[in-house]
């Protein structure tokens, strides 16, 4: 067998060169156009499906057969916009694709290595990354070009969005809690960290048995205006505490204490005193904010509709 991929019109097989051991063979699954979608790209696509529905915890998963159109229709559309990116020599530079790595980085908090690592950990190489985010940012170019030019969102509409949505844009929920405290010097060794969450654990079991939150934590807390005001975090909203503490709340009901929730300094037992609804936010405060979201939401639906167009006119021959 010669080292070359190798077409057989009739019949429809690729032989690709050989590995280490054996060799690999793929059938034809579509052809779009002049190019060719094999089953195991198919193959491929339908595993990524899965773990998507995996990642959204789907109740029901589609039969095998089912996967695998859906698979086989996302590689054609693929393919289709793949051509009109080509026929409209749609390029991005390598200093824009460099500075949207960079861009990644830094909203993140992340070093080369440590982006490295991370896409490691979702089985991509580095090199296997650039590849996608310029097909992604080719998309956007192409999406821009032939789709969002022709797309206009009037005030009307963004103000009927708004009042129809106040639950998200509407008002702003305030928190009102306490917390303990049990600081973890972030060199100390594991057994540290374990003995200190034994000792939250204890102090948890009896802030829920009713003993009074506020005392334990002038006892027990390691922030020292906890003394005083005994561990008092007063009142705020969304965006002005740390993540960690800011999840723990927003599924609280007053009242209730929270599990050891750990942080970069340490263990918080939080008790929600109170939540309530602010002012509305104003409308000028969210246009933007909504007039940006349903502009997405055209530019997606719109170039749905141009990939469908596509495939209209598109000769594309579907393998069985």
């Amino acid at each position: 067998m010669n080292k070359f991929l190798l077409y057989f019109a009739v019949g429809v097989l690729f032989i690709y060169p050989a590995a280490a051991k054996g060799e690999l063979i793929t059938a034809v699954a579509a052809i779009v156009n002049d190019d060719i979608i094999t089953t195991l790209e198919v193959q491929k696509e339908t595993g990524q499906i899965i773990k998507e529905m995996e990642k959204k915890e789907t109740a029901e998963t589609p039969d095998k057969a089912a996967l695998g159109k859906i698979a086989l229709d996302r590689l054609i559309d693929k393919k289709l916009v793949e051509q009109k990116i080509k026929e409209l020599d749609i390029k991005v530079p390598e200093e824009e694709l460099r500075q949207s790595i960079e861009d990644v980085k830094k909203q993140n908090n992340l070093t080369q290595e440590a982006l490295v690592a991370a896409l490691a950990g979702q089985g991509l190489s580095f090199e296997q990354y650039k590849t996608q985010l310029r097909e992604q940012l080719e998309r956007l170019r192409l999406m821009s070009q032939e789709v969002r030019s022709k797309i206009q969102v009037g005030e009307r509409e963004i103000r009927e969005y708004y009042e129809a949505n106040h639950n998200r844009y509407g008002e702003e929920e305030f928190f009102r809690a306490r917390h303990i405290f049990f600081k973890v010097d972030k060199n100390a060794p594991e057994s540290e960290a374990a003995k200190v969450m034994t000792t939250a654990t204890q102090v948890l079991q009896e802030a829920r048995s009713g003993k009074d939150f506020a005392e334990l934590a002038r006892q027990f807390s390691d922030d020292p205006a906890a003394k005083k005001d005994g561990g008092d975090l007063g009142t705020f909203k969304k965006g002005d505490m740390i993540g960690e503490i800011e999840a723990a709340v927003s599924g609280m009901k007053p009242g209730e204490v929270s599990d050891p929730v750990k942080t970069a300094a340490g263990f918080h037992i939080i008790k929600l005193e109170e939540r309530s609804k602010g002012k509305p936010r104003p409308f000028e405060e969210v246009k933007a904010e909504i007039e940006d979201l349903l502009y997405k939401k055209k530019s997606e639906e719109r170039f749905n509709q141009w990939v469908n167009d596509l495939r209209k006119e598109a000769a594309i021959e579907i393998k069985q």
